[in-house]
């Protein structure tokens, strides 16, 4: 048998994912909504608590038909190897390469091809603004995404964590049903 490089964590289903070298089978859509759906966004900085799981969903909302399944899994990396903010994200180019291979690898356990990554880019922007607008402190200074995004007209009201996961997991279903 082939020694794995690196380490592995227990998923909430009670599987070993090798964090350097995962397999499909490793891959559980029931992990993903889990984990996502008690991992609070912006690193928790916000008014109220409001998932990763819950960002999903609305992003895969937003985008076109054909990319939603790709966007309702566009942070599930993160089920596996957490989140970091996007400002120091942009300084860790190791880990983005890991969460990149992990994305492959989710993707292709679950048939998404033709990803339009430009497209799921900029609605998560709009998906951005729209949390800050609706769900973080008032700042003075403007980010760098308000820049070219204006928010979605409808105000988010955050889930629970059951209740995100929950709706993380009918979407997926919604959506795979269209996929295959």
């Amino acid at each position: 048998m082939k020694k794995r490089l690196g380490e592995w964590s227990q998923t909430y289903t009670g599987k070993k994912f090798w964090i350097f070298d995962p397999k499909k089978e490793e891959i559980d859509i029931k992990d993903i909504a889990h984990s996502l759906a008690l991992q609070c966004r912006f690193n928790g900085q916000c008014k109220k608590f409001y998932s990763i799981a819950q960002h999903s969903i609305l992003v895969s909302k937003l985008v076109s038909e054909d990319q939603a399944l790709a966007a309702l899994l566009h942070d599930a990396p993160e089920a596996y190897i957490g989140d970091i903010i996007r400002p120091l994200k942009k300084f860790l180019p190791k880990f983005k390469k890991i969460e990149l291979k992990i994305e492959k690898i989710i993707f292709k356990k679950f048939g998404v091809k033709n990803v339009n990554q430009e497209e799921i880019k900029k609605v998560d922007n709009i998906a951005l603004v729209t949390e800050k607008r609706d769900l973080m402190r008032d700042l003075v200074e403007k980010w760098i995404e308000e820049e070219n995004h204006k928010p979605h007209h409808e105000k988010i009201i955050p889930f629970n964590p059951e209740e995100s996961e929950k709706k993380f997991l009918d979407r997926f279903e919604e959506l795979k049903n269209k996929n295959f």
